[in-house]
C-alpha cells in the first residue's frame, strides 16, 4: 500500500530516519539546548523558530486529516511563543513529536484510493502532492536546522 510508505518516509524526516539526510529531527533537536534553540546566526531563523514552524504546518495539515478545516495561513507560521526556558523547549519539540506521530498513523489508515482525492480546494490539489510537500518541507528546514546547529557549535 502506498499510505504505508508514504507514512514510514514522513516518520523518517521527523521520528526516526536517516537514509536521506543521515538524520532527523529527532536526533537533531535533542542535541540542542534551550538557549542554542534561540541563537540567531547572522538574519537566518533561529532553530526554535524552524521547529514551531514545520509544526504548525504539520499541526494544520493534521486536523484535516481529522477531518477538520484547513485553519492555517502561510503569515502566521513564524508566530512563534519565545522559548524562555528548557521546559518551553521540551514541550515544543514533544508537541512536534506527538503530531508527527499522529500524522503518520492517519496517512497509514488512509486508502490509496483518497490520496489521489483532492485536497480541500481542487487549488491545493491531492491528499498525496500535499503529503509529500510535507515531508519535501519538513526536508528542506531539516537541512537548515543541521546547518545553523554546526555553526553555532563551531562559534
Amino acid at each position: 500500500m502506498r499510505t504505508k510508505q508514504i507514512a514510514n518516509r514522513f516518520r523518517e524526516v521527523i521520528l526516526n530516519g536517516r537514509w536521506i539526510a543521515n538524520t532527523n529531527y529527532k536526533d537533531q533537536l535533542s542535541k540542542i539546548s534551550w538557549e542554542q534553540a534561540n541563537k540567531k546566526v547572522s538574519d537566518l531563523n533561529t532553530i526554535g523558530l524552524l521547529t514551531f514552524h514545520i509544526n504548525y504546518y504539520i499541526e494544520g495539515v493534521l486536523n484535516v486529516l481529522k477531518g477538520g478545516d484547513l485553519e492555517i495561513r502561510d503569515k502566521y507560521s513564524f508566530d512563534a511563543p519565545s522559548i524562555t526556558s528548557e521546559k518551553d523547549w521540551q514541550a515544543l519539540q514533544q508537541r512536534l513529536y506527538n503530531n508527527s506521530k499522529s500524522f503518520a498513523d492517519l496517512i497509514e489508515q488512509m486508502s490509496d484510493v483518497q490520496l489521489d482525492e483532492v485536497f480541500v480546494d481542487e487549488k491545493y490539489g491531492t491528499y498525496q502532492r500535499n503529503i509529500d510537500a510535507m515531508i519535501e518541507h519538513a526536508y528542506y528546514h531539516l537541512g537548515q536546522i543541521t546547518l545553523i546547529n554546526k555553526m553555532i557549535s563551531n562559534e
